[in-house]
């Protein structure tokens, strides 16, 4: 619930038990109304599932520990919104909004709020309701479909995937921003939830794609807490991006612009 009108920028809200947060707003995309809930942040792509690791695992790359830290489906928060570029975030609302879809831009690291918008390298948005199909929001939507190793096969296992709406940017340049192996697995124009590799460990968000093959650890986001391959080259909330060689956009590796942005999430 809105304390007051919502332009764009910071606002107060406040959840269904009377807590108040404030939270930033975009009222111009798409007719507005979109309210700034997440943003995940790879603050050291060579740290597998160390600290700052918040929507993976910060205790390692562990068997022991198959679904991290369960970031995506649990009611803790961390960071603050004007450092959403510059740190993993979650406020209330990612739990608390009940909502029909999200927005997603791609920030660079470090980038001031007042800036996010024009400095984004993506933006886009879903227009399809699919939140209200899986509880309203991710939070309810991870709970259904849990971030975590050998809970199911890639790709029969996958979870929901929804289409977009380009805001700014397209396919190609989607494409781009990932290595020239990764590309011939994925297709861009979607977003996806809950997937699996060929290790059946578990990748939260494929941001603007839908992942067709097996090696989703290179372009997806927010894994779960055990990648069984090659140990330590995979965990961590850029999983695998560097996986052959940072920010060389080369194989299976993606490029600087893509691994050194932020991810920041919407809903409405």
């Amino acid at each position: 619930m809105w304390l007051s009108n919502c332009d764009d920028g910071i606002q107060y809200l406040i959840t269904n038990n009377g807590f108040i947060y404030h939270a930033f707003c975009d009222m111009t995309t798409n007719g507005g109304g979109w309210t700034f809930v997440a943003s995940v942040h790879e603050n050291n792509i060579h740290g597998k599932c160390t600290i700052g690791d918040r929507w993976s695992s910060q205790q390692g790359n562990n068997v022991n520990v198959p679904a991290g830290d369960r970031s995506w489906s649990n009611y803790v928060t961390f960071g603050s919104t004007e450092g959403a570029t510059s740190d993993d975030f979650k406020n209330p609302g990612y739990y608390d909004i009940t909502a029909s879809d999200i927005s997603v831009w791609h920030v660079p690291n470090n980038t001031p709020l007042n800036n996010w918008k024009d400095a984004a390298i993506l933006r886009y948005h879903t227009e399809t309701n699919f939140l209200q199909q899986h509880g309203g929001n991710l939070c309810q939507l991870f709970k259904q479909y849990p971030v975590e190793y050998n809970k199911g096969n890639c790709p029969d296992d996958n979870g929901p995937v929804s289409d977009i709406t380009y805001d700014f940017g397209n396919g190609e340049k989607i494409r781009n921003f990932y290595g020239a192996l990764a590309q011939e697995e994925f297709e861009p124009g979607f977003v996806q939830f809950r997937v699996f590799n060929n290790e059946k460990a578990a990748l939260a968000m494929c941001s603007g794609v839908k992942y067709n093959g097996c090696n989703s650890e290179h372009v997806c986001i927010g894994g779960g807490g055990y990648f069984p391959e090659r140990m330590p080259r995979q965990c961590g909330d850029f999983t695998a991006f560097d996986w052959d060689g940072q920010n060389r956009g080369f194989l299976w590796s993606a490029s600087k612009e893509v691994t050194e942005a932020a991810v920041l999430i919407f809903y409405r």
